[in-house]
């Protein structure tokens, strides 16, 4: 993309993601976190996107950072963690959000536990992709793509 601006896009990660590679490979796969940002940047850049990785276990980051999206009209790829079930406050981050935000899960929620059913952030999201382990991310990225008309 010589001369081009990229556009800046998110990707969010919250509590427990640093882990992946060891945290329960059954069910998050073998990928480590390096190898999650290394996929989303090299992804992003094909796509024309400045991709922007982060990770934290602080609910508030997040809900910062939504608003710093929000503020700026920057595209969200978000994957809650396990805040995606009850965090009513990362939701209402969420629904101001000014540019496409899309949720992400490794795993598929609806075939494991009941609790992991429901999402606070899906109502508010332009769409959700789970299921599909680390390439969950990939498909977010290229919805992100089509959705923002490239």
């Amino acid at each position: 993309m010589s001369g081009v601006s990229a556009r800046k896009v998110l990707v969010l990660n919250g509590p427990n993601l640093g882990r992946l590679g060891s945290r329960e490979p059954d069910v998050y796969g073998s990928t480590s976190y390096a190898g999650l940002v290394k996929e989303c940047t090299e992804l992003g850049d094909r796509l024309g996107f400045a991709v922007e990785v982060r990770e934290t276990n602080d609910e508030g980051e997040i809900i910062r950072w939504l608003h710093e999206a929000a503020d700026g009209r920057i595209p969200v790829v978000i994957n809650p963690g396990a805040f995606t079930h009850y965090s009513y406050g990362m939701r209402d981050a969420a629904a101001q959000r000014t540019a496409p935000l899309i949720e992400v899960h490794i795993s598929n929620p609806y075939a494991r536990e009941e609790f992991r059913h429901t999402s606070v952030i899906a109502p508010v999201a332009s769409g959700t992709v789970a299921g599909f382990g680390i390439g969950s991310y990939r498909l977010a990225l290229r919805a992100l793509a089509e959705e923002l008309g490239g």
